[in-house]
């Protein structure tokens, strides 16, 4: 059945490479599907998204009419050396009411077939309202359960998004560090502003985490950095 899943994405990869990589997309009945060699969709209004992590990639989604939905993505089809099949397989619900309020939920299974022990499953929820946007998830990996809420604001008077997320991570084995201390749980969050100046993309990010100097020795959280962190962006589109 593995192997059956393999070629399946396999065609997939090589069908949409040889349409340079976009996407194709058909209507059977009151389905939709969806071909590709990026992801598709992103779950809980972005919060949950099927990695990219190797140079042969693809999927399909296929999405009916009611607001079901179930897919099969792989970050890496274990081809290049050194790399190992994952298949991201995922199946939920999503349903908007007049573009102003909606709802989703579903699951997301990590695979690695011949590596049964690496498997991990997520758990994900998203809730539109208005301009605002909400997101959680809870997944539980090899070692670990990470939790994960999202809350995305648009500021429509002053033209900002605002982008907030909080963690808690949870280790199965505790982290030793100055010899005699451990870490078990930690947390970390994140903020994001963004607004549009004549015609550049202004972005502030700040992020930080309940851990600090010879404690970020256990950090593998959501954030690039364990100590607190500040970015400031600003681009501009030349064409």
């Amino acid at each position: 059945m593995n192997n059956l899943k393999a070629s399946l994405l396999a065609v997939t990869v090589f069908a949409c490479a040889a349409a340079q990589g976009q996407v194709l997309q058909r209507e059977l009945g009151d389905y939709d599907l969806q071909l590709g060699t990026t992801p598709t969709r992103s779950m809980a209004q972005g919060l949950v998204q099927p990695s990219q992590s190797g140079t042969f990639q693809g999927g399909l989604d296929l999405t009916h009419d009611s607001g079901w939905y179930l897919g099969q993505w792989s970050p890496s089809m274990g081809i290049a050396r050194d790399s190992q099949l994952e298949l991201d397989s995922y199946s939920g619900f999503k349903r908007p009411f007049n573009n102003r309020f909606g709802y989703e939920m579903g699951l997301i299974r990590y695979s690695h077939p011949g590596f049964s022990a690496n498997d991990s499953n997520e758990y994900y929820a998203g809730l539109t309202l208005l301009d605002s946007r909400f997101g959680a998830a809870f997944s539980q990996a090899p070692g670990r359960t990470d939790s994960t809420l999202l809350m995305s604001l648009a500021l429509a008077p002053v033209k900002m998004n605002v982008s907030m997320k909080y963690a808690n991570h949870a280790l199965d084995d505790a982290v030793s560090y100055d010899d005699v201390r451990s870490v078990r749980m930690f947390n970390d969050w994140s903020l994001n502003l963004s607004r549009p100046w004549a015609g550049i993309d202004l972005n502030l990010s700040y992020s930080g985490s309940s851990l600090s100097g010879s404690q970020c020795v256990a950090y593998s959280g959501h954030n690039g950095y364990c100590e607190d962190y500040v970015m400031f962006k600003a681009e501009r589109s030349l064409f």
